[in-house]
């Protein structure tokens, strides 16, 4: 399913509802941040005002995370400020206008605050994140909150060489890529490929 049939999909489910949000969950390296930017490109285009709520926006500070000895962990479950995604999704679901959302800046490595506006006009919003389906606490808060569950499933080896491939892409060298991506990104995938809800639809990658 590619993001013009996942479109159409959403637009049908959506039907009248004010407002349908829709949750794009899978692992690291599964690919959700190019199908959601994709996905979201169309709605609008289509004429279905869209906007993009992401949990890397809610990643905690460098600064906490190494306070609490989680920065070599960063992007594990326990590195979000998950009470402010839940109450921002909350937010949106209650129609709530305007409503900030942070925005992850990859290059400088943190998240900065109010780079986006949902507003009233918004019907659909499309969530896009790791653990949205997460069958652990506090994750699994989430359910209910969502009008339409979407899952990517990568292949397990594809997905390591994805991971390191995209390591190497930020300039490191093969070792030091292949040791991220085992130590840290491949943990949290095979969380999330092991421990994730059932998807209302699910997409192999």
């Amino acid at each position: 399913m590619n993001a013009e049939i996942l479109a159409t999909e959403i637009t049908k489910r959506a039907g009248a509802q004010s407002r349908f949000v829709v949750a794009i969950a899978g692992p690291p390296g599964s690919g959700k941040s190019t199908l959601t930017e994709n996905l979201v490109e169309m709605l609008n285009s289509s004429g279905e005002a869209t906007a993009l709520l992401p949990m890397d926006g809610f990643h905690l500070d460098n600064a906490i995370l190494e306070k609490s000895g989680l920065l070599s962990r960063k992007g594990a479950p326990e590195t979000f400020d998950f009470g402010g995604f839940k109450r921002t999704l909350r937010a949106i679901r209650a129609l709530e206008s305007p409503i900030y959302v942070p925005m992850f800046d990859r290059a400088l490595d943190l998240a900065r605050a109010g780079r986006r506006a949902i507003g009233s006009e918004h019907r659909i919003i499309v969530a896009e994140g790791n653990y949205l389906l997460l069958d652990r606490e506090p994750w699994r808060e989430l359910a209910g909150l969502f009008d339409l569950t979407v899952y990517l499933d990568v292949d397990t080896a594809e997905l390591e060489q994805r991971l390191v491939q995209r390591w190497l892409d930020h300039g490191h060298d093969e070792q030091a890529a292949q040791a991220r991506a085992r130590d840290n990104d491949m943990v949290n995938a095979l969380l999330v490929k092991n421990y994730s809800q059932t998807a209302d639809l699910t997409i192999s990658g």
